[in-house]
């Protein structure tokens, strides 16, 4: 057991299993008191049952660790609440949300019904809006009270929602809007002595092991498994810590031993005629900005090289 994370209350959604469970797992190793949140649903979000939050906690019972399970739906205000006043109830305290609470409705564009767009954008953003609300009128009210806060918000936005994939067009505008809510927050919750940031993680779990993104990467039986979702957790538990002070505001990508720091939208080349346009003049104008700035990112980030 280490102590990076000694005497902290950690509140983890969506972690009962790949990511958030190791994260759940890393908390409970490095002395935080956990609450593991999941509503045991399948991956499409169908279903739910105790039992997967409930492995959990008992893990990190037999390693001598602290956890209590919580079941509730954290992609309502009520479900939220509910799982910040266990954290309170339970251990007297929270420190650190970590936002991973998703699902995973696959379609290409033409393809997608409302339904299914709605549920992925309320399980995958509005959990993060809700959770984050909860747990950030509690830090405001006790910093308020001139009570010392050091708390941290940590959430999972996705290389789909940075960069773009095929057939993600839901799932990708929700985790990009994680990434601009985690801008904003930040900017918002800094007065509190709260910090804000979010992860795009590279990891094989059972929402990414069909992505053909994944073709090629090295898996078990080379000795290090570049997708394990343990990979993901030293980064994370590292930004709960009270070490990550001053860090606020960014995304990181992490992926099997690589850390980078993802660099979001910036204004590239530009022309400015100092009076309005005329639309036929734009012609020659926007392909050339178009060649002069830098191409998309692909799923890992990476820039294409220039010949």
């Amino acid at each position: 057991m280490g102590d990076l994370c000694s005497g902290r209350t950690v509140l983890v959604t969506g972690a009962g299993r790949g990511i958030g469970r190791a994260h759940a797992l890393e908390f409970a190793r490095q002395g935080a008191q956990v609450v593991v949140n999941d509503a045991g649903v399948e991956v499409d979000g169908t279903g739910g049952t105790p039992e997967v939050a409930d492995a959990v906690v008992a893990e990190v019972r037999e390693a001598g660790g602290a956890a209590v399970a919580s079941y509730s739906d954290v992609a309502s205000s009520e479900g939220a609440d509910a799982a910040v006043a266990l954290a309170l109830d339970a251990f007297g305290s929270l420190d650190v949300l970590v936002n991973n609470a998703g699902i995973l409705r696959d379609r290409m564009l033409v393809n997608t019904v409302d339904e299914e767009w709605d549920e992925v954008l309320r399980v995958h953003l509005r959990s993060v809006f809700a959770c984050t609300r909860a747990a950030s009128r509690l830090w405001r009210e006790r910093s308020k009270a001139g009570e010392p806060v050091d708390a941290r918000v940590i959430s999972t936005s996705s290389p789909s929602g940075l960069y773009g994939n095929v057939g993600q067009s839901g799932y990708g505008a929700a985790k990009a809007g994680i990434a601009a809510l985690t801008v904003i927050a930040a900017t918002e919750l800094q007065r509190y002595g709260v910090t804000v940031n979010a992860i795009a993680p590279g990891a094989r779990t059972r929402m990414t092991e069909n992505l053909s993104v994944l073709d090629g990467v090295a898996g078990p039986e080379s000795g290090f498994d570049e997708m394990a979702p343990d990979n993901v957790a030293p980064l994370v538990v590292w930004l709960g810590s009270t070490r990550s002070a001053g860090i606020t505001g960014r995304v990181f990508n992490v992926w099997g031993g690589r850390i980078s720091v993802a660099e979001g939208w910036s204004a590239g080349p530009s022309a400015d005629k100092g009076a309005r346009w005329d639309a036929a003049e734009l012609g020659e104008v926007v392909p050339d900005l178009v060649a002069r700035a830098a191409p998309n990112a692909d799923m890992w980030g990476e820039r294409p090289k220039t010949p």
